[in-house]
């Protein structure tokens, strides 16, 4: 298991310096391949030596080589964040081949999509389709037993979320719905963990906005659901299965 838990550190900080560029890229409309790596205020092409996840942006202080100017510290704590949800996947999910591997793919997916709604306000359809599709592929592939729940969950999630857009449009976007019934294809009846854990963290930032700004302005404040959706799915994948059947347990 430890050399496991070295292979996912190491991806997750490949694979998080990847998410960053498709973060930043992709509401732009950019490729995600090419060009290389730029300095986004000098546009001098980043060294393979400075483009180390973490390392390289510790040793370069947070500046780029060229023109000196501040590079973003986010770079480094997408990547490390990204190594470090690897790890607990990994460390939870070891020997449970398809539960190991669909959270692995969805911790993947949930960080640029996080992020992207975060800066955009938007779960682009280029991550969120593809991601539904790759869901059912791979649950297939890997667990087919297990298929008809999480076709089940990933419909009862979006419908659920369809219903609070339609009713309440300024609070709940389709790209939400999206990205709900995607959670269920991936972690079947645990999506209700997911949910709960994104609604009540929701409800907990809109009060504390409300507190802070007020009643009329903290209603007009404008916070992108995405985050807490994102965040209940890591809570699942993590410990989805203990909580479901500890809630169970009390029936």
């Amino acid at each position: 298991m430890a050399h496991a838990i070295v292979v996912a550190a190491l991806g997750g900080l490949l694979i998080g310096s990847f998410l960053n560029v498709v973060a930043y890229r992709l509401p732009r409309g950019e490729s995600l391949v090419t060009p290389a790596s730029r300095c986004p205020s000098c546009g001098h092409p980043v060294r393979p030596y400075d483009n180390v996840p973490v390392l390289s942006w510790l040793a370069l202080r947070g500046r780029c080589r060229d023109c000196d100017e501040p590079i973003s510290g986010r770079y480094a704590i997408v990547e490390a964040t990204t190594a470090a949800l690897f790890v607990a996947v990994v460390a939870v999910r070891y020997g449970e081949t398809p539960q190991l591997v669909l959270g692995l793919v969805l911790v993947a997916l949930l960080v640029p999509l996080a992020l992207i709604d975060l800066d955009t306000r938007v779960l682009p359809n280029a991550l969120t389709l593809p991601a539904a599709g790759l869901a059912v592929a791979l649950g297939i592939g890997l667990d087919p037993g297990g298929q008809v729940e999480r076709l089940v969950a990933g419909a009862a999630a979006g419908g659920f979320f369809l219903v609070a857009a339609l009713l309440q449009p300024r609070g709940m976007g389709i790209g939400d719905v999206k990205l709900a019934a995607v959670l269920g294809l991936f972690l079947g009846r645990e999506v209700a963990v997911a949910v709960l854990v994104a609604l009540v963290c929701g409800v907990a930032v809109g009060v504390a906005i409300i507190a802070r700004k007020g009643s009329a302005e903290g209603r007009k404040t404008a916070i992108p659901f995405g985050p807490f959706l994102a965040l209940g799915g890591v809570v699942a994948v993590l410990a989805g299965d203990v909580l479901v059947d500890a809630y169970h347990s009390t029936l």
